[in-house]
């Protein structure tokens, strides 16, 4: 088996080449022309903007500091500006049923002066009604009208009276009303006077008078009559004098309105209501309060719910609050009399009024955590309507007659900004969404490190530094930068589209290089500001590190044991990660229960882990126990570990230990080791590597580099590598070492200085190798067992069940 040597200095940070800095600072560099590494995403977006039919909604999958939301915005931006506005939304009331207010969709800025003529309509309207009825003009018919009814009353009476004067009988107007009394010649006679006369005479007016009285009777059943047919010829003129005096109005208001035939209607019906409630309109100007609330004035006006004068092109609109009364809008209330009412001039647009005809934004987790919003949003958009409902319509809490505005056309593009879980858990649970949204843009979490894609990052770089006015940066800060974008990835062939770092980064070294009265950012603000960062978020680390270097942690960087190790670990804080090294520790004895996974049985190992346990189980059945049963009890443990363990990460590591205990072989302890191997013991790549490796190196700094130390890593790991200078600059001067392995076998060589050895043809290893040890001490174990194995096997010979059926250890089903 080769040497395994040292991986070169150079491979351990992948820095960017100055053939891609050739600019003094980024004030030369030009503005991206597309989305920084994410041309599948946009090209996603755009097929969805230019198909009209329903349904081709877009979800934004990506994780946040991206950028997503401005990257859109901007890409959509240039779409609106060459789409026409959609138009005015106003609502008017219905005056056959003011409960469901009429939409009207007026052209841009014609809502607007709708609204305003309405306005002034409302605040002329009483002055004209009272000079119509105050006119001469009205004066006159009325009192005529009035007069002929007098005149017809009175002429019917005197008839009467007269016909009662020929009967002797006078017809009297008293306080209590009218009377018949008995007369001779001019005078009416008193009760002594009408007994005075003779018996024939007394009955003749006796029975006129009563002819009379029907007469009367009936004269005063027709007054009424006369009374309701003059207040119909009197509300006629009142209606005539309405028209007159308020059509003059609406009809200079038509003429102005009257390429919209909706508008028109609508007038005709304000004058048609307004004959018919003048006489309300009437009182209400009479008391100075036609313009100050009162329902006559607000009957007229226009709530102008969405205004497209002032945008000029198709809306963009991105709520960031998505309550459902903000998405599909509300009716608001006012107290009155304490009591609540509301009419059509209280409706307010929500955010899908605002954006009908454009797009709107949302982002998925605030929709689907506010109450109803999410399901409100999917009913407007499979409707294509918007229908102002509140939530207690909704469930039907409400006991009260609600104001139902009509619904209102919609035609928006919904973009819907989420993770990626949201995406997948939407499209699993929720039927209607692959439905509704038929489109996903996804967002790269990084991109290849090519030369063309980190000339884009560096003309990103230039353009958030110009759009956040700070200071340009020179071309050693920017090649810093891609390095920096190189570690976020996790790889040193890939770059970040995390975006939002890079500028909290550049905010940072800004500040940094403002201080210090420099005109541009340098690479050391760059490194000051990212050292700053691990200060204020290293508390944790620090406290590890002092346990570590108390031994309070126990953790060897030197020496050589059996059967421990260095694993480790990484702890993500989520704006910061580190690694720790961690003891391993392996026992091993004769007996038949595999390897026992200590942090699983104490309910504390994973089931990723409980895994890579299984596959060293696994690994030492296929390599040793081909011939023979594999005789064992191991346990594997880490040591002081009080917390979950997740992960295969440390697999190598657990399978080195063992290996140690069962062939004796003593590990370095200045070498940690990090890995996850396969049923075959080849060594497969982890995550973090770059952390884990600055983790051990800290602490062997911290406790001086002798030049022994280091970290064997998956050789798969090597392109990730981007670590620290300090670390690099310890490797190449020969200081701490980084080794990369590809299989169980070289990392165990490596930890003992022993070599493995490679199995002959006859299946023999090589003596004192490795291998050939833990072959003999696992063939001691099988010797010990088997003695005790065999006596099992008579056991369970001997019991009547295995006689009876004959199906011992030694039957045919062996």
């Amino acid at each position: 088996m080769p040497d395994i040597v040292p991986l070169d200095p150079r491979l351990l940070c992948s820095r960017c080449t100055p053939d891609l800095l050739d600019f003094e600072t980024t004030d030369a560099l030009p503005d991206p022309d597309v989305v920084f590494g994410q041309s599948r995403a946009i090209d996603a977006l755009c097929l969805a903007t230019e198909i009209t039919a329903p349904g081709y909604n877009v979800f934004v999958l990506g994780e946040p500091g991206s950028h997503r939301h401005k990257a859109v915005q901007r890409m959509l931006e240039s779409r609106v500006a060459s789409r026409p506005s959609p138009g005015d939304w106003c609502y008017v009331n219905n005056f056959d049923q003011p409960n469901n207010p009429r939409a009207l969709q007026l052209p841009p800025g014609r809502g607007a002066q709708l609204r305003d003529d309405m306005e002034h309509f409302v605040s002329e309207v009483g002055q004209a009604i009272n000079s119509g009825f105050e006119s001469e003009e009205y004066r006159t018919r009325a009192e005529a009208i009035q007069e002929e009814f007098k005149q017809r009353e009175e002429a019917s009476l005197r008839e009467l009276g007269d016909t009662a004067t020929q009967q002797s009988v006078a017809l009297v107007r008293t306080p209590q009303g009218f009377a018949f009394l008995p007369m001779k010649g001019e005078e009416t006679l008193d009760p002594e006077a009408f007994a005075a006369l003779p018996e024939d005479e007394r009955e003749r007016i006796a029975k006129s008078s009563e002819s009379l009285r029907e007469q009367l009777h009936k004269l005063l059943q027709q007054f009424p009559r006369w009374r309701r047919e003059m207040q119909g010829r009197l509300h006629e003129l009142n209606r005539e004098t309405l028209e007159l005096a308020v059509g003059h109005l609406i009809e200079e208001l038509q003429e102005r309105h009257r390429d919209l035939p909706t508008v028109v209607d609508f007038l005709r019906d304000v004058l048609h209501d307004i004959v018919e409630v003048g006489q309300e309109l009437r009182e209400q100007a009479a008391k100075g309060n036609t313009s100050e609330g009162g329902i006559s004035a607000q009957r007229y006006q226009v709530n102008l719910l969405v205004d497209q004068d002032a945008r000029g092109k198709a809306p963009l609109e991105f709520e960031d609050h998505p309550t459902y009364p903000n998405l599909v809008g509300r009716v608001d209330h006012i107290a009155t009399m304490g009591t609540l009412v509301t009419n059509f001039t209280l409706i307010k647009a929500g955010a899908l009024h605002r954006a009908n005809g454009g797009f709107l934004l949302l982002d998925a987790e605030k929709v689907l955590t506010q109450p109803y919003a999410w399901e409100g949003l999917k009913r407007a958009l499979k409707s294509e309507q918007i229908r102002i409902e509140s939530l207690a319509q909704v469930y039907g809490w409400m006991g009260a007659l609600p104001l139902e505005p009509e619904p209102i056309p919609l035609d928006v593009k919904l973009v819907l900004f989420g993770q990626r879980i949201h995406y997948y858990l939407l499209k699993q649970l929720d039927p209607e969404f692959p439905e509704l949204f038929k489109i996903a843009a996804d967002f790269e979490d990084s991109v290849e490190r090519n030369p063309d894609n980190t000339r884009d990052f560096l003309r990103t770089v230039a353009a958030l530094a110009r759009g956040a006015q700070l200071l340009p940066l020179r071309s050693d800060a920017a090649g810093r930068l891609v390095e920096h974008a190189a570690r976020l990835a996790a790889d040193a062939h890939r770059l970040s589209t995390r975006t939002r770092d890079i500028a909290d980064l550049l905010h940072e070294s800004h500040h940094l290089a403002k201080a210090a009265g420099r005109k541009f950012i340098g690479r050391d603000d760059i490194e000051h500001a990212l050292a700053a960062r691990i200060r204020r978020a290293d508390r944790l680390r620090d406290t590890i590190h002092d346990a570590v270097l108390r031994n309070t942690l126990l953790i060897e960087t030197a020496g050589s044991e059996v059967g421990q190790i260095n694993g480790l670990a990484v702890i993500d804080l989520g704006d910061f990660a580190f690694g720790r090294p961690m003891r391993i520790t392996a026992t091993a004895r004769p007996g038949e229960g595999g390897v026992a996974d200590i942090e699983r049985k104490a309910e504390l190992g994973g089931a990723i882990h409980t895994k890579g346990v299984m596959i060293l189980s696994a690994f030492l059945t296929a390599r040793y126990a081909m011939a023979r049963p594999l005789s064992l009890a191991a346990s594997i443990v880490f040591e002081q570990s009080y917390g979950p363990v997740e992960g295969d990460s440390a697999s190598l590591a657990e399978l080195c230990t063992l290996l140690s205990t069962l062939s004796g072989a003593p590990i370095r302890q200045s070498l940690a080791v990090t890995g996850s191997v396969n049923q075959r013991g080849k060594v497969q790549a982890i995550g973090g590597v770059s952390e884990k490796i600055e983790g051990f190196f800290d602490i062997c700094k911290a406790r001086g580099l002798s030049g022994d130390q280091g970290v064997i890593i998956p050789h798969a790991n090597v392109q990730h590598l981007m670590l620290r200078e300090e670390v690099v600059d310890a490797a190449r001067n020969g200081l701490f070492h980084v080794y990369a392995v590809h299989d169980v076998d070289e990392a165990i060589s490596l930890l003992t200085g022993i070599a493995a050895g490679t199995a002959n043809d006859g299946g023999t290893w090589p003596d004192g190798s490795i291998n050939q040890r833990i072959d003999a001490q696992l063939a001691r174990f099988a010797a010990v067992c088997s003695p005790q194995r065999e006596r099992r096997r008579n056991l369970s010979n001997t019991r009547p069940e295995h006689r009876k059926s004959g199906q011992g250890p030694d039957s045919k089903l062996d």
